[in-house]
């Protein structure tokens, strides 16, 4: 069986079994994958297609105030219809495009309900890498004549390499779930490494499944799992322009999962297991990363316990640390202190692997731990009633040397 849980944060539903065909989509699913010539070699533009006219599916988007082309055209041109097609290209945003841009969106958009034979109402356009450069329409159209040839059952992991920009770890996964009314399959294939900031992160994400869902279904379990999962992970606090998650539902194998029941929330705890498993893999993946970190923050206010959580998880000097195994938690207490501004002396609680380092904002004689390939920091302040959590990487000098040549 391929092992894909790999996480201690991230518990294998006992339902849920990893299949070995990971390029076996679910049942009235193809996908396909060509070198377009986007990028200066590999493949760089997907499609996936839902061949059942009555698939159900739901889509979320980034938050950015700067949304990408493809991001508008599929808001726009796609709100009153099931998405039944995905084209997705690697090695240009298509962002920051103006006019041309968007006309480039539509006419991919138009192209690639041609290559199935699905309305333009129903193909959603997503495109990731560099931002402010034109998309060659030419090129994602000739791209597209290359992979209608190529959609197939079994093209599922070709659509994830094409999807890839820094990525360097497999985000591509498919799951048999087993409901009390039958058997279905769950796939998904991501991409994200770099720009990634709670709030959403810089990612693509799409999800399919043969189950039969009611489309207020696939968005409630879309929502929820995405809030738990991808809204959830930082690798340096830069929020992108081009984020989707989209989940598809065929309904090929006829087992019908139905609000409220048994059979919902069972496949509710594989999506969202397998969601948090793929956001802590982008965490993993993040550009030059060493280890993992999940901070956790509970106190009195909900508001309060959020900022602590991201000002620590987006702190230099606290990736830096953890990135150099430095048992320096005293860059967690700034954090915190930036996070809750005020003229009192804060009474703080921290741990680090399960070790109280700080009582009460006093230091204690034991050390931290930043060694191991995940570690977790525990933070109480003031009050009670609300905690949250976020997964984030450490930063260390590759992350600098990626970013600093990325168009060159």
């Amino acid at each position: 069986m391929t092992e894909f849980f790999v996480s201690r944060w991230v518990e294998q539903p006992e339902h849920v079994r990893v299949s070995d065909e990971p390029e076996r989509l679910p049942k009235g699913f193809r996908a396909g994958a060509a070198a377009a010539g986007i990028k200066p070699k590999g493949l760089d533009l997907g499609v996936i297609v839902s061949d059942a006219p009555d698939t159900t599916s739901a889509a979320k988007f980034t938050r950015s105030g700067v949304l990408a082309a493809p991001v508008q055209v599929t808001m726009e041109r796609t709100r009153l219809d099931a998405i039944r097609e995905v084209v997705a290209n690697s090695g240009n945003a298509n962002a920051a495009t103006g006019r041309p841009g968007l006309d480039e969106a539509a006419r991919m958009q138009g192209a690639t309900a041609m290559v199935a034979a699905v309305p333009e109402t129903q193909v959603a356009v997503c495109s990731t890498g560099v931002i402010g450069v034109q998309l060659d329409g030419q090129v994602t159209t000739k791209g597209l004549l290359k992979v209608r040839p190529e959609l197939r059952e079994d093209g599922a992991v070709e659509f994830a390499d094409a999807i890839r920009t820094t990525d360097t770890i497999d985000k591509h996964v498919a799951l048999d779930v087993d409901l009390p009314g039958g058997t279905v399959r769950l796939t998904a294939q991501a991409k994200g490494a770099g720009m990634i900031q709670p709030n959403f992160a810089t990612m693509l994400c799409f999800v399919q499944t043969d189950a039969q869902l009611a489309p207020e279904t696939c968005d409630l379990l879309l929502g929820v799992t995405v809030k738990r999962s991808f809204d959830r992970i930082s690798v340096d606090g830069q929020l992108s322009t081009n984020d989707t998650a989209i989940l598809m539902a065929s309904g090929a194998s006829g087992v019908v999962v139905e609000p409220e029941s048994e059979d919902e929330l069972r496949f509710g705890e594989a999506l969202d297991a397998l969601m948090r498993q793929l956001a802590l893999l982008m965490v993993k993946d993040g550009e030059g990363a060493r280890r993992t970190g999940r901070v956790v923050v509970r106190g009195g206010s909900g508001d309060g316990v959020e900022r602590v959580a991201r000002e620590i998880a987006n702190s230099p000097l606290v990736k830096t640390a953890i990135y150099g195994g430095d048992p320096n938690w005293g860059r967690i207490a700034q954090a915190i202190g930036a996070a809750l501004p005020g003229t009192h002396p804060l009474a703080y609680d921290i741990r680090v692997e399960g070790t109280l380092v700080c009582s009460g904002g006093y230091a204690t004689r034991e050390q931290a731990n930043f060694e191991t390939d995940e570690v977790e920091i525990e933070v109480a302040v003031p009050g009670d009633g609300f905690e949250t959590e976020v997964f984030f990487s450490d930063l260390g000098h590759e992350y600098i040397t990626i970013n600093a040549d990325y168009t060159t």
